[in-house]
């Protein structure tokens, strides 16, 4: 069995950390492919390192002394070295960064030092191969991974046996410039990873358990999700829920790898498994209707209204063409007979409110435009849904009772999510309505 185990910034914030890190891998011979993010934060008042480097980046380019900042950089790897007795020469490796610290200095280059500089310390303290992400995660120009280059690359680098470090968050192009990912692109690298060593799982070690069934913010103490579907996780990632990022899953989901989100200090606890389906898993346990709840405030809905506008051909897309033009993401559009609601997220139309109301109404003759703003969304999401009839009827009752107006419904075609629409004042609310009605009190459908 091959595993591939990624641990992110709070796993290696410190020296305590890398121990806790150093007994999750060799308490399991086939964990032999680790990633990490830079280290993180060790407290409130500790700061990650690649916010750090970023900080560094913009003084550089205002031409601000950034030797303080960078100074703290240091400061936390040299420590790191110190308390875990590495060899690794330092002084020599932030030497050469410091020396391309200058006005032009790319960006992408910079901020992927966390990771390397992390991963060469990780590597030596487990005694395991380090191999440069850029060498083996190659891009194309178009900023897509090269899977077949990048497995090539990859086996000529493997020793069979050896563990091997690989910092995550970036690659190269095949100029071999450095391509940073996007936020949290650490969990990328690790499936990206996995799908070019066919593992048969990829664990991703964070602070904490699993996901939750809720925001922790939101709903006291929510229980643990034990299995997930990718899509249902597709769904709530979406919604807000910020565990993996969103494109973690598509390198995995491919060779149908399951990813198990486990917590570093507490690495005992089974965490959540995400698969393909979970039949097996079912077949033992029937799922409840609710797999998790996640959801996002500020959301505006214009209401476009003309005589006959079902009937008119074309007038929805010419209307979304408007919005596109303006580079607005539209989250969905619920329509009636003479008229349909356009929902989009408030701070994307705020500069351009005006233009987009003005086009609407000369291109498109609209007999009246009205918008909504301080609108929620809510999605409720269980692979369950679809077994029990009657579960729209008794979430939106429930909400009824409390006095929770909804003023928008949408519900997915293969019945996984139900996202409804709420004021932003029934936010926490709402999402604390359907967790004690459905979970807390376990109430079935």
């Amino acid at each position: 069995m091959i595993k591939v185990v990624k641990f992110g910034g709070s796993s290696v914030a410190n020296a305590e950390q890398f121990k806790k890190v150093k007994n999750i891998v060799n308490s399991d011979t086939s964990r032999r492919f680790i990633v990490t993010s830079a280290c993180g934060k060790t407290d409130q008042e500790d700061h990650k390192v690649t916010d750090l480097l970023y900080l560094c980046h913009a003084h550089i380019k205002y031409g601000v002394p950034f030797d303080s900042i960078f100074e703290l950089i240091e400061k936390k790897y040299h420590t790191i070295k110190e308390e875990l007795r590495l060899s690794i020469d330092l002084n020599r490796e932030i030497d050469i960064i410091r020396k391309r610290m200058v006005k032009n200095v790319n960006i992408d280059y910079l901020v992927s030092r966390g990771e390397y500089l992390t991963g060469l310390c990780l590597a030596e303290y487990l005694e395991a191969d380090f191999i440069d992400a850029k060498e083996v995660i190659l891009f194309d120009y178009n900023g897509k991974v090269n899977f077949e280059k990048s497995k090539k690359a990859l086996d000529t680098r493997i020793n069979n046996g050896k563990k091997i470090v690989i910092p995550g968050f970036y690659g190269a192009f095949p100029n071999e410039k450095i391509k940073l990912m996007s936020r949290g692109g650490s969990d990328i690298t690790g499936a990206i990873l996995a799908n070019l060593v066919d593992a048969e799982i990829y664990e991703n070690w964070t602070d904490i358990s699993g996901l939750l069934i809720a925001d922790p913010r939101i709903v006291k103490k929510p229980k643990r999700i034990h299995y997930i579907t990718y899509n249902e996780l597709r769904e709530l990632s979406y919604m807000g829920a910020n565990v993996l990022h969103d494109e973690t899953i598509f390198p995995v989901k491919e060779k149908n790898i399951p990813i198990n989100i486990r917590n570093t200090n507490e690495p005992e606890n089974e965490g959540t498994l995400i698969m393909d389906n979970c039949h097996e898993q079912d077949k033992i346990k029937a799922p409840d209707f609710l797999t998790g709840i996640a959801g996002k405030k500020d959301f505006s809905v214009i209401t476009c209204t003309k005589a006959h506008l079902s009937s008119e051909i074309g007038i929805l897309r010419k209307t979304l063409q408007v919005f596109e033009d303006f580079n607005i993401s539209i989250e969905s559009v619920p329509a009636g007979i003479d008229t349909f609601n356009i929902i989009v997220q408030t701070q994307d139309i705020e500069k351009n409110y005006y233009d987009i109301i003005g086009r609407l109404k000369e291109e498109l003759h609209f007999e009246n435009i009205s918008i909504i703003d301080n609108l929620s969304l809510v999605a409720v999401v269980g692979r369950g849904m679809s077994k029990k009839p009657g579960m729209s009827g008794k979430l939106f009752a429930e909400l009824g009772l409390h006095g929770i107006n909804i003023k928008t419904i949408n519900q997915g075609i293969d019945e996984i999510n139900i996202i409804i629409g709420i004021d932003n004042h029934d936010f926490e609310k709402t999402i604390n309505c359907i967790y004690d009605k459905f979970i807390r009190k376990g109430e079935e459908i």
